[in-house]
């Protein structure tokens, strides 16, 4: 199996190289408005938006920043294949505009966005990300009533274009692309406290300061649960390039859009770990499985057809890890980069 991994440095409110229907996942982070980190960036797109800032309209300057991510919504929705699933990560925000403390609550925003782009919403995600504060509170410290709890969590907001996505019968690459039922029943709730927050590890100077990565995790879990091998899956905020490594150690296909061109070059140095990483969560996963065997002698009923030990489900018969075994980077003939991996099952 060869998987293709391609890096736009461009735009997404404008993916020209992307047919309509071409994409079967979306998985994004975009920069939240309001949060102070990502001010330069909404005001270099919109030098408007920097004003409202200085002149303290908050209100005004939250719908001017996701009046910008509009765009790239729009863009998704046209990409997007029928049946086909978005999953954005997205947190809101706290501030103080003119003097006065508030939330501004960009996944209600986001939401409303997609919808209006004809993406019909399901039910989403909190992941519990932990202040690094001491203080976990703000406001009046240890008397009532002015105190404010601080935002300890996140959404992965989910939507799916149109019905169901329908695949032939008995396609080998989705059914060994199955996961764990012991995997289904963690990923699936709405609340995942196992899931952290990282801290940056880039060592490129101003870099750090422009990249908000999630971590590894969430990308991989969402594309193991919202795709098949060989599909493809996008990320139009693509920073540091997660989702991609995280398609290419789980046997997708990816397409990357990223304004910066310094952050393709930070990809190198990723992608050179996705041999060793691609096997490591095979392992991983593997083991906590043989695990779950142990912990329920006698209670699965079918035998995995690749390898020595039972399953709970007939579904889960020909689950299949693979492992990136080859790496090549190729020319392209625009702004970006492409790399080619090379897959094969992966032997304990």
């Amino acid at each position: 199996m060869e998987t293709e991994h391609e890096i736009h440095v461009g735009d997404a409110a404008e993916m020209t190289a992307l047919p309509d229907d071409s994409v079967d996942l979306v998985v994004t982070s975009p920069p939240y408005p309001m949060i102070e980190m990502w001010d330069d960036l909404f005001a270099s797109l919109d030098p408007e938006i920097a004003e409202r800032l200085d002149r303290g309209d908050g209100d005004a300057a939250f719908e001017a920043m996701h009046s910008l991510l509009d765009s790239v919504w729009r863009e998704v929705a046209r990409v997007l294949t029928p049946g086909g699933v978005a999953a954005v990560n997205v947190g809101d925000a706290t501030r103080k505009v003119d003097g006065s403390f508030q939330l501004f609550p960009n996944h209600c925003r986001v939401t409303r966005s997609l919808r209006d782009h004809g993406l019909r919403p399901l039910p989403d995600i909190l992941w519990r990300k932990p202040s690094n504060r001491l203080t976990k509170f703000m406001g009046s410290g240890m008397v009532p009533p002015n105190a404010y709890a601080a935002l300890e969590h996140e959404y992965v907001l989910l939507f799916r274009n149109g019905d169901l996505r329908e695949l032939e019968p008995g396609l080998d690459r989705r059914y060994e692309a199955a996961y764990f039922w012991e995997e289904r029943n963690d990923w699936f709730s709405d609340l995942w406290t196992d899931v952290r927050g990282i801290e940056q590890e880039l060592d490129h100077g101003e870099l750090r300061e422009r990249s908000a990565a999630f971590p590894f995790e969430l990308p991989y879990r969402l594309v193991n649960m919202y795709s098949v091998y060989g599909d493809t899956v996008l990320d139009p905020f693509w920073g540091t390039g997660t989702t991609s490594l995280a398609a290419m150690v789980a046997g997708r296909n990816s397409v990357g859009y990223e304004l910066e061109p310094e952050f393709a070059g930070v990809f190198d140095e990723r992608a050179a770990d996705a041999p060793d990483l691609s096997r490591t969560r095979a392992r991983e996963r593997l083991d906590a499985h043989r695990a779950f065997v142990r912990d329920h002698e006698g209670e699965l009923g079918y035998e995995a057809t690749h390898y020595d030990f039972p399953v709970k489900t007939d579904q889960e018969r020909d689950i299949r890890f693979y492992q990136v075994t080859e790496l090549d980077q190729q020319a392209v003939d625009h702004a970006g980069k492409r790399f080619v991996a090379a897959h094969e099952p992966f032997v304990e």
